[in-house]
């Protein structure tokens, strides 16, 4: 499971011109599931999310988690994380997990890290989303639960 963690102020999901999501002070999360994932993957991932000191305390340390600041996070389905791009131009995206394998995998997620009492918001699985955010820092981090 690939993850790209931004720290952001504010990020909001549009779908179709319309607003669909939005959070404040927060965590905006990219994610990919791949062909190799395992429940492993799921519980290592959220866990490590809500717990990574990546928020400043009063001295400007990063000494505080998202669930410290009593942070937010947008959640993202973006399996363009799997992209491989050693041979040629065109990225290939074989890694990937298949869209009805993903599905309940990104919900579950969902729901994995909500149970850590963060309020979550997200995208539309598939959907051609735009994405504002305001980032933080700013505080941008690669995660790959299969380096751990």
């Amino acid at each position: 499971m690939r993850s790209v963690i931004q720290r952001v102020n504010e990020c909001a999901v549009y779908i179709d011109n319309k607003i669909h999501s939005h959070i404040n002070k927060g965590l905006l999360i990219f994610v990919c599931f791949c062909k190799d994932d395992t429940q492993q993957d799921l519980d290592y991932t959220a866990k490590k999310i809500v717990n990574m000191r990546i928020f400043s305390d009063n001295c400007g340390k990063f000494n505080l988690s998202l669930k410290d600041v009593k942070g937010e996070c947008m959640i993202i389905s973006q399996f363009t994380l799997a992209a491989d791009t050693k041979k040629g131009n065109r990225p290939s995206y074989f890694y990937a997990m298949e869209p009805k394998k993903a599905i309940p995998m990104y919900e579950q997620f969902l729901n994995m890290v909500e149970d850590y009492g963060i309020k979550i918001s997200s995208g539309i699985f598939g959907a051609d989303m735009k994405v504002k955010l305001v980032n933080n820092g700013p505080v941008t981090i690669y995660l790959d639960s299969k380096n751990r």
